[in-house]
């Protein structure tokens, strides 16, 4: 069971990514059916905070790790706030109700040398949108949802910079190299000649179609897989990778946070956490008394 009209919100208003669409719809239809099993109703807009409460303590009966949990109250305190607006309930159940610790881990990047060995074979249509898909991650620090909405008309090749559309409908500039806007004249004249009737979208699958969430997910993991040896291999790993090697070369935080995106600089910050870290790996390791 879950709300149409708070789908509808979250995917028109919140511009939410289809991923965490579905991660919204599924977190509700669980405590609906949780509702439904402990205290015999579907209806969620009778939820009192206590009945939210020991939804929490469902979850961690039934081992969830902390982080999970957190990200399903993240969507339940969504959810409410959205039919306190809409006048359906007078008061939010998740008033009260805070995340629950989790450790504290390294953000992931690739290394810099390992990503200068991530090689492009070819000059065809598909082997240029390979190397631009990920040239425009790992030098915009954009989120893959971005990137699949970019648009001829996005790309100011006078001013040099890239106007990219992200969450809750907020745009931002990002500057371009001539490297990556000579780059984006080659990958166009390629596949201008490639599709005579395509999508509307800067980049395009094989077929001329716009790009699925999994297709940049698995053509990122098979550019990196033979370059790193870190787990996770995704687009939002380049993501990582661009704000670490920015701060590692003296970027400022706030710098980075308007490259990213972020509008809350604590966001930010956890780059910061990651550097200081590899600062005393590196001080341990080398310092005579470290």
């Amino acid at each position: 069971m879950y709300d149409e009209a708070f789908i509808e919100y979250i995917q028109a208003e919140k511009r939410f990514s289809p991923l965490t669409v579905e991660a919204y719809r599924r977190d509700i239809e669980q405590f609906a059916g949780y509702l439904l099993e402990v205290y015999e109703t579907d209806d969620l807009t009778e939820v009192n905070t206590a009945m939210a409460k020991a939804f929490v303590v469902w979850l961690k009966e039934k081992n969830m790790e902390n982080r999970s949990i957190n990200r399903k109250i993240s969507t339940l305190r969504t959810y409410y706030k959205f039919l306190l607006r809409e006048g359906r309930i007078e008061k939010s159940p998740m008033f009260g109700i805070k995340a629950l610790k989790t450790p504290k881990t390294l953000v992931k990047f690739v290394t810099e040398s390992d990503i200068n060995k991530v090689s492009f074979d070819g000059n065809d249509f598909p082997a240029k949108r390979d190397q631009l898909l990920f040239e425009l991650l790992y030098q915009t620090g954009m989120r893959q949802a971005e990137l699949r909405g970019l648009r001829d008309t996005d790309v100011d090749r006078s001013g040099m910079v890239l106007k990219i559309h992200g969450k809750r409908n907020k745009d931002r500039l990002v500057p371009l190299s001539i490297e990556m806007l000579r780059l984006i004249v080659q990958y166009q004249a390629l596949r201008n000649a490639t599709f005579a009737h395509r999508a509307d979208r800067l980049l395009l699958n094989d077929k001329g179609e716009e790009m699925t969430a999994s297709y940049v997910y698995n053509k990122v993991h098979h550019l990196l897989e033979n370059v790193t040896t870190l787990k996770q291999k995704s687009p939002h790993v380049l993501r990582h990778t661009f704000a670490t090697h920015l701060l590692d070369e003296g970027a400022s935080l706030v710098a980075i946070q308007k490259l990213l995106g972020h509008s809350n600089l604590a966001t930010t910050q956890v780059y910061a956490h990651n550097t200081i870290e590899q600062l005393k790996k590196i001080h341990k390791q080398a310092h005579p008394k470290g």
